[in-house]
């Protein structure tokens, strides 16, 4: 039988109008404890209100949900911008979340976006949702993975190739003398982009003939303070590194204060690539050389390729299913060097 909304406000032990306040987001006349009960029991029971399942739902809202993990990063205030303006020239409106990179939070913003009859979303996903993401599979429900991949499900993603991003800041450090080049990179877990610029580090050490030394290698945790301890330890270790490759932007900012704390100086002493161009990098002392990421393209195309799954286009120029776009290397001072 048909679950209804007397089903959920059954169990939940609240009234049907308390159930309908959370599905439409009015959530000021409940407590954080009942709203989360509702919320269980929804999905428990697979609960959908008639106007939002799919099959059923006769009106188009126009409008897109993005959910994306970190918006202190100016790296997602680009790609943001680039699915803000695509959006808009399309027709569309775009409700924003940020989800913290915390898997409970990209859950509630997942199903408040279907329960207010978005018609499609773009996620940097957490990677800690694999069911839900499976679910919008399922369901037919227009989605793109922005960014990250989801291994082992076959989603419609847009990235860039990091490899490549981690290729050509490593060979410029070794183009212009550098053999002892340390990496430094969050948690790789599932992550694909932390996962392939260590591949890509690892690719071109060994393509030049240079083994890959595990000590310059650092996996550092993400709370405040713990990258520079780790720059502390490899700069006084018996392997210290003549270059670092930062793999985050507002990693590097750590690093360079790491540096600096142990009466070092860039490049004199150290050399460094960034990952992310900034609007700061050129500013910083010595200007930063980084590998540049098409953020603002990255956005469009996750834009446009949702907007495909929504209309179900069939044009001829209908995207990939996968998008991998190119990174370029911005040479500044803080290498030492110029390419030969």
């Amino acid at each position: 039988m048909k679950v209804t909304i007397s089903d959920v406000a059954k169990k939940a032990g609240v009234s049907k109008s308390t159930v309908s306040r959370i599905i439409n987001g009015n959530h000021e006349q409940n407590t954080e404890e009942t709203i989360q009960r509702v919320l269980k029991v929804i999905e428990e029971l697979d609960y959908k209100p008639n106007a939002l399942a799919r099959s059923l739902k006769s009106t188009k809202t126009n409008v897109i949900g993005i959910i994306l993990s970190n918006l202190q990063n100016q790296f997602w205030s680009n790609a943001l911008e680039g699915v803000e303006d695509t959006c808009r020239s399309l027709g569309y409106n775009l409700m924003i979340c940020n989800s913290n990179d915390e898997g409970q939070l990209e859950e509630d913003h997942i199903r408040s976006f279907q329960m207010r009859q978005l018609d499609g979303l773009i996620i940097n996903p957490t990677l800690k949702n694999k069911h839900l993401y499976q679910k919008l599979m399922e369901d037919g429900f227009p989605f793109v993975s922005i960014n990250r991949k989801i291994y082992n499900l076959d989603v419609h993603v847009v990235t860039v190739n990091n490899i490549n991003g981690a290729n050509v800041a490593i060979q410029h450090l070794i183009d212009i003398g550098k053999k002892k080049i340390a990496i430094f990179l969050y948690p790789p877990a599932e992550i694909s982009p932390r996962l392939e610029r260590l591949e890509g580090y690892k690719r071109t050490l060994l393509n030049n003939g240079i083994e890959i030394n595990q000590s310059l290698i650092q996996i550092v945790g993400e709370e405040k303070g713990e990258v520079e301890e780790a720059v502390k330890q490899v700069i006084h270790s018996k392997h210290i590194p003549d270059a670092i490759f930062s793999t985050n932007n507002m990693m590097t900012l750590e690093i360079l204060e790491g540096i600096k704390n142990q009466g070092l100086k860039v490049p004199d002493d150290i050399a460094l690539v960034g990952y992310d161009e900034t609007i700061w990098a050129k500013h910083l002392y010595p200007p930063l050389t980084t590998v540049k990421q098409p953020a603002y393209e990255m956005g469009s195309f996750a834009a446009k390729k949702v907007i495909q799954l929504i209309e179900g286009s069939k044009d001829e120029v209908q995207l990939p299913k996968v998008v991998s776009l190119e990174p370029s290397l911005i040479i500044r001072e803080s290498c030492g060097g110029k390419r030969s």
